[in-house]
């Protein structure tokens, strides 16, 4: 006799509701990410804030981790934070919005603009996490299920930038998308308080001041593997911050039309690559994907740099299309060798020790850097300005080959290591 409570239904609603988080929780970053740069340059008193609004995801990758373990993983259901901080980043991007049309390009509401983005980017990226928190607790295979579910936010990210921001509405210099991620924010804010009940996962342990600051985590850099990974995930997202920051830029001064429609090719390619990531991880190993995400960084620097003088179009839509491997290699690779490379009890901890030196500090050092090359080689217009743009992405290009190849010299951890340490692990806690 079949049960009144159909459970695959249920569950196939859960992995429903979970997915259309994802695409909301990454069509909010998508509205604005690519395209501000674009807008910023049509407006040049707002413009000289540029480095300091692409500094906001970075500082608040460094402090969002402190609200996280004070206040969200030990008191409140995590659904219910996720909705409450999203309706508040609507709020502040909402002030983004009438603060920059207000200011119509003056420049004299330019710090008002800012404090609203940063408001905006310390309400948003613990959003980040509190989505995987409770994408985790709510599936049932999270090994097969967690990345049907997270590529609906990469799909979240194309229609966003790509298909509405940029094709649709042309807004690749306006205001809009600015209203757009508010609106967003506001769908995902409501959405949320209709999810799964998702309970604080530190509810009753006490709070620890070196956990929540991950102080324990740095024990792991005893080992030389480990060690040289962070150092050079550090060291490699300095670059990285440039294609992030300028790629939009420049694929507009090589004259495409709605730069971040062809920007979201990029992500097109991430989804293949994504699904097919447990194939290369069979026959390449943690190493050589680690190293090959570096290349691709290096190759797409080389081709935007080649292509820049002529605005040679295949070879910049290669660099583009290269997003796949430079993502899903160094990025999801580097997550997946710390969840294999520690115990269960510092997963956590090493989590947040990886985002904090990549998203944080390493891409905060980036974003500087590639506006100070900026004021010094990007001063020209038009064909100038292209044959400058060759100079610029040199720089970056030569950085992450550096590293990239201290890395290969350096780095000794093919995985065998991990994989016996978490045997291990099983075989102690089994007695």
């Amino acid at each position: 006799m079949r049960s009144p409570l159909d459970l695959s239904v249920f569950k196939d609603r859960r992995l429903i509701l979970l997915s259309i988080m994802m695409f909301l929780e990454f069509f909010i970053w998508g509205c604005w990410f690519i395209t501000t740069n674009n807008f910023l340059g049509e407006n040049p008193g707002l413009n000289r804030v540029r480095p300091w609004i692409y500094s906001v995801i970075p500082i608040a990758a460094v402090i969002s981790p402190l609200f996280l373990g004070i206040v969200a993983d030990r008191f409140f259901a995590s659904e219910r934070v996720l909705g409450v901080m999203t309706l508040l980043a609507g709020a502040a991007m909402l002030g983004v919005a009438l603060v920059a049309g207000k200011d119509g390009g003056s420049g004299d509401l330019r710090w008002l603009y800012f404090a609203f983005f940063l408001l905006h980017g310390l309400c948003y990226a613990p959003t980040l996490g509190l989505t995987n928190t409770v994408a985790f607790h709510n599936l049932t295979d999270q090994e097969k299920q967690f990345p049907i579910v997270r590529v609906f936010g990469t799909f979240g990210w194309i229609v966003a930038s790509g298909w509405i921001v940029s094709k649709l509405l042309h807004a690749d210099k306006s205001v809009m998308q600015y209203y757009l991620c508010s609106g967003a924010c506001l769908a995902l804010g409501i959405f949320s308080f209709f999810l799964p009940h998702t309970p604080p996962p530190a509810k009753g342990q006490k709070a620890s001041a070196r956990a929540i600051l991950g102080v324990d985590a740095l024990s792991l850099m005893k080992n030389p593997s480990f060690a040289i990974f962070i150092i050079g995930s550090f060291l490699i997202c300095i670059p990285l911050a440039a294609y992030f920051e300028y790629g939009s830029s420049f694929v507009e001064a090589a004259w495409f039309k709605d730069p971040g429609f062809v920007m979201s090719f990029g992500q097109v390619v991430e989804v293949v690559f994504m699904i097919a990531m447990p194939v290369f991880f069979a026959f390449l190993g943690v190493k050589w994907m680690l190293m090959l995400g570096m290349l691709a960084w290096v190759v797409r620097y080389a081709l935007f740099s080649a292509a820049a003088p002529a605005a040679i179009a295949w070879m910049i839509v290669i660099g583009i299309l290269l997003h796949g491997i430079c993502y899903d290699f160094f990025f999801v690779t580097g997550f997946i060798y710390t969840d294999k490379r520690v115990g269960k009890q510092m997963r956590g901890q090493a989590q947040g020790l990886l985002v904090l030196v990549t998203q944080g500090l390493g891409m905060l050092m980036g974003v500087h850097l590639a506006h100070w090359l900026d004021k010094r080689i990007l001063t020209g217009k038009g064909r100038d300005l292209l044959a400058q743009y060759q100079q610029f992405w040199l720089v970056p290009c030569i950085m992450a080959a550096v590293v990239m190849i201290a890395f290969i010299l350096f780095f000794k951890d093919d995985g065998k290591t991990a994989r016996a340490e978490e045997a291990k692990e099983a075989e102690a806690l089994a007695r």
